[in-house]
């Protein structure tokens, strides 16, 4: 009987999340960042003539650049909020981890603080993706024989 009472009163006061609205817009604005991305990318090629791999650096830097300002301006959290999951892909969500532990931990000082602290979230992506990069590269190597 109480458990059928809490299912209850836990049903009613459950938040319904808008999945289908969230979703759409994460795409929305995923879409927008790897438009502004590919954009980049033309240009430096396009343009200014860079080749490829010049090219694509210069993509890769004006994003973080861009995701660090915004983040340092406060417009990233608001574009996040809206975005949720779409705000993360992986270099501009990268960027503003480590711009906002920055930014936090100013009052600490620079070593202390901004350089102490940047890595905190960002250390671990990083750690994650050179586990999975060598566990990867591994099995390629092993099963490529």
């Amino acid at each position: 009987m109480e458990k059928q009472i809490y299912e209850k009163v836990l049903n009613n006061t459950k938040v319904k999340r808008p999945v289908l609205k969230n979703s759409l817009q994460a795409f929305l604005i995923g879409g927008i960042i790897a438009l502004l991305g590919q954009a980049l990318l033309d240009f430096f090629q396009n343009v200014l003539e860079l080749e490829e791999k010049m090219a694509t650096s210069m993509m890769s830097i004006s994003l973080v650049f861009l995701s660090s300002l915004l983040t340092g301006i406060g417009i990233f959290d608001r574009i996040g909020q809206f975005a949720g999951a779409g705000s993360i892909i992986p270099i501009t969500g990268f960027s503003n981890s480590m711009t906002s532990a920055a930014l936090e931990s100013k009052s600490e000082g620079i070593v202390l603080g901004i350089m102490t602290n940047m890595f905190k979230l960002a250390g671990a992506v990083i750690v994650a993706g050179i586990v999975s990069a060598f566990f990867s590269a591994t099995l390629i190597y092993l099963f490529s024989r």
